[in-house]
């Protein structure tokens, strides 16, 4: 009788055990999918960045050429008073 209580309880560990891996292997695809979520968003976020930049770039490019044919129209303007 306690032979077959003690395979008993060796059978449910085994059960819990194999229950567990299986539970451990479902959270490792989980991890791994977030992982290359966070990989991805990183990697759009950078795109954005760069974008950003330059749009900040083009934008002082445009403004330093506005600001300057302004100045060029003053001083035409201001030579004809």
């Amino acid at each position: 009788m306690d032979k077959e209580l003690i395979l008993g309880q060796f059978d449910e560990i085994e059960q819990r055990l194999e229950k567990l891996i299986a539970v451990c292997k479902s959270y490792e695809t989980a991890n791994m999918e977030l992982k290359n979520n966070i990989a991805k968003i990183e990697e759009d976020l950078k795109e954005k960045i760069e974008k950003e930049k330059s749009y900040i770039q083009e934008r002082d490019i445009i403004k330093s050429k506005v600001d300057n044919l302004l100045s060029r129209l003053n001083s035409i303007t201001e030579t004809e008073k």
